[in-house]
């Protein structure tokens, strides 16, 4: 049975709703940006593919002896999955991100020159990047229209009722840029992740103290209870 398509008035009013989000949110956290720390394309390929199941701040510490050592795509390319792994376990699933990243380095060198792609297609095509990894990549990198649907974003449009009752990051992907500005979207995701670290954690939202508190669908159900 095909999924049921939202109503006109229901996606006029997501939209209107996103619009008052996403100024709230610019007045709150007025520089957004990405929390992993690069200064080439490839870095942040890097580090995103170790950020997974760990935090920011753990992955910023580790590349650092990470480029240090292999301070470029061809240095890398060059290091055996098995040198790379020693440096980046402390990220966890050592094992499995070395040999993405190997492989992923690997595939810049042979075939672009060691350069980072700048289609979304090429970006799913490397080891190891899926969509959220390509998102940043072509929001942050590139400046073009991007929406990285990471465990805040989605947490944070459930709750706000941006989306309703969806779960899987590519469904939220699809229904956000419906009523979401193209140009807006990578910032938003930014500020997702600042919000919900900052305030609507994932255990305890501290909606006394959030500037979506009269917006938001959580906060309302919570204060009638």
């Amino acid at each position: 049975m095909p999924a049921r398509k939202a109503p006109p008035e229901d996606l006029t009013a997501k939209k209107a709703l996103a619009l008052e989000v996403i100024r709230r949110l610019k007045e709150e956290y007025p520089d957004a940006g990405c929390t992993l720390d690069y200064d080439h394309a490839w870095q942040l390929l890097v580090s995103v593919r170790l950020a997974a199941q760990c935090t920011d701040a753990r992955v910023n510490i580790v590349v650092e002896d990470l480029f240090a050592r292999y301070p470029s795509v061809a240095a890398l390319a060059g290091a055996e999955p098995e040198e790379i792994e020693a440096i980046v376990k402390p990220c966890g699933l050592g094992h499995s991100k070395a040999r993405d990243i190997s492989a992923c380095m690997r595939m810049l060198r042979d075939r672009y020159d060691c350069r980072v792609p700048d289609t979304f297609e090429e970006l799913l095509a490397l080891p190891g990047v899926g969509r959220k990894s390509a998102n940043l990549i072509m929001g942050d990198v590139f400046g073009k229209p991007a929406i990285v649907t990471d465990t805040h974003c989605i947490r944070l449009c459930n709750r706000i009722g941006l989306v309703d009752n969806i779960k899987e990051p590519q469904k939220v992907e699809k229904a956000l840029w419906k009523i979401i500005p193209p140009e807006e979207g990578s910032d938003l995701c930014h500020r997702f992740v600042m919000h919900g670290r900052a305030v609507c954690n994932a255990r305890k939202p501290e909606c006394e103290r959030c500037c979506l508190a009269d917006l938001c669908r959580y906060a309302k159900e919570t204060a009638e209870n």
